[in-house]
């Protein structure tokens, strides 16, 4: 696959925004991404980041009351205290079995969210905020002409070549 921006070298550093359900990608080569100034981290352990999400929160019996601190998976016996201790659940059952508490946790880390709907570096050109625009856009408009919402589709499609017509530094048609 090769970069979206220069369109020659290979894309190493791929993008993912999902908003509203939808999701859109970007695929930039190294030195595009550098020239953006998105700079990425290439190893991070779940481990780690379980811990960075839940360090600066109160203790379990604290955020949930003793009666989720004392709660036990019926599979396994994994209690949401050894969470932040392991960093890492007991078994697949663990997720339903604690997905409000999961849910809270989330929440609480993305300023009260529990979907993720991306975010675009602050020191990202406007090339790479327009590519990512662009392509949430097509998504939009794929959902909308599947869902036969046609007034929708033809406004989503007209942003969609003003937008174009920006990127390619033209005026829109």
């Amino acid at each position: 696959m090769h970069c979206q921006i220069c369109k020659k070298n290979a894309a190493t550093i791929h993008l993912t925004e999902i908003s509203e359900g939808h999701r859109t990608e970007l695929h930039l080569c190294e030195s595009c991404a550098i020239q953006q100034g998105i700079a990425a981290k290439t190893h991070i352990s779940v481990k780690d980041l379980l811990a960075g999400l839940l360090a600066s929160q109160p203790s379990e019996e604290e955020l949930f009351g003793p009666e989720v601190a004392d709660k036990a998976c019926p599979v396994c016996g994994f209690r949401i205290t050894s969470l932040n201790k392991e960093g890492l659940m007991g078994c697949p059952h663990d997720y339903e079995v604690f997905e409000d508490v999961l849910v809270l946790i989330l929440e609480r880390a993305h300023d009260g969210k529990s979907r993720h709907i991306g975010k675009v570096p602050s020191r990202a050109g406007q090339g790479t905020k327009r590519a990512l625009e662009l392509a949430r856009l097509k998504e939009q408009l794929k959902a909308a002409v599947r869902d036969e919402q046609y007034e929708l589709a033809a406004r989503l499609r007209d942003q969609i070549q003003q937008l174009e017509g920006k990127c390619q530094g033209g005026m829109p048609s």
